[in-house]
């Protein structure tokens, strides 16, 4: 992972970006928020994390979480540029299908994979809704950094369940909520919000501005328990061999070293 990725991956953790403000916001102002920053800026802001990264510092090289996909229905719920679909595609899944809440991003995607030789069915639309999935068809449903925008995670995950064959495999990854709470400053790491706090908040970045809510880990693992699943994998520790490729004064990689930044899990239907 390049300086620059990672610092777009950390701009996540709200205790890093220094303006988030904690607002009333109902799901629709959400959505309408997070739509139009990734319509427009947020791949300039944020970049595009993507397969084989999970995130800051986790890969699947290393991981191995999918294991052979040839032959297998994959459904990636916040899709972004594609990047991850064509890792996929070129592991030969049998059908690439997608979600993402932002038209310009599908178009982009879709613009991306025909240059690789691929092809996806995709679908516009928040991952919470319905939205004319088929149900009990996939293999895989997969999310990289895409998870944590949910309004609702609970029916989110509930969905998901729904659109994978018994047996089939969740695998997603986002920011780990104690890099959200923790600031590197004057080489400490220091606590600046509290863990049990998920309320959401703004976030103006430049003259674009997202919504954000950090959740704990129990309520990711509680939420999937409810919705039938079983964990069977979960990752936080870094990638060795990319921390090593790190510059001596990337403060983030500083920061990776002491406590998780990024989480991945792999849950399997009941």
């Amino acid at each position: 992972m390049d300086k620059d990725s990672a610092a777009r991956t950390n701009i996540i953790g709200a205790g890093e970006v220094g303006s988030a403000i904690t607002v009333d916001l109902d799901k629709n102002s959400i959505h309408q928020t997070n739509s139009i920053f990734w319509d427009t800026k947020g791949n300039d802001i944020l970049g595009a994390t993507a397969l084989p990264l999970y995130g800051a510092f986790v890969s699947e090289e290393n991981c191995q979480l999918f294991g052979d996909v040839s032959g297998k229905k994959m459904l990636e719920i916040g899709c972004g540029t594609g990047h991850s679909l064509q890792y996929q595609g070129e592991r030969k899944a049998s059908e690439l299908w997608a979600l993402d809440m932002s038209e310009q991003q599908i178009a982009k995607a879709k613009q991306h994979l025909t240059a690789c030789g691929l092809s996806a069915k995709f679908i516009c639309s928040p991952m919470e809704e319905e939205c004319g999935i088929p149900k009990d068809y996939f293999d895989f449903v997969y999310s990289v950094y895409a998870i944590g925008w949910t309004t609702d995670l609970e029916g989110t995950f509930s969905r998901i369940a729904s659109y994978l064959k018994k047996d089939g495999v969740f695998i997603f990854s986002w920011s780990h909520p104690i890099h959200k709470c923790v600031v590197a400053e004057n080489d400490m790491l220091v606590f600046k919000k509290c863990y049990f706090d998920e309320s959401w908040y703004s976030v103006s970045l430049g003259e674009s501005t997202l919504a954000l809510s950090d959740r704990k880990l129990s309520t990711y693992v509680n939420a999937l328990s409810k919705a039938g699943f079983v964990i069977e994998q979960m990752v936080e520790q870094s990638d060795d061999e990319i921390m090593q490729s790190q510059d001596d004064n990337n403060e983030f990689a500083k920061k990776a070293k002491m406590l998780p930044v990024t989480f991945v899990i792999k849950a399997r239907k009941l």
